[in-house]
């Protein structure tokens, strides 16, 4: 039996369509929402920033080196 281990990614970006384009596409190879977004604003830049935590669970041992984008 593989091992599996749940993997988690938090996502930010600036608040525009790409970084919902970001987090669709995580949902759509297969990553699940965790938690509710965050939002912060950037005085520095002077914009919003959004952030979303999602999982995933995997049948490989977790490994630092892993590229979490790539499960």
């Amino acid at each position: 039996m593989a091992d599996t281990s749940t993997l988690y990614r938090f996502l930010s970006g600036d608040d525009t369509s790409e970084f919902c384009h970001k987090v669709s596409a995580a949902l759509a190879r297969g990553w699940a929402l965790h938690g509710s977004p965050t939002y912060a604003f950037d005085a520095t830049r002077g914009v919003m920033r959004c952030g979303q935590a999602v999982t995933k669970t995997v049948s490989v041992p977790y490994a630092p080196d892993m590229k979490l984008g790539d499960q």
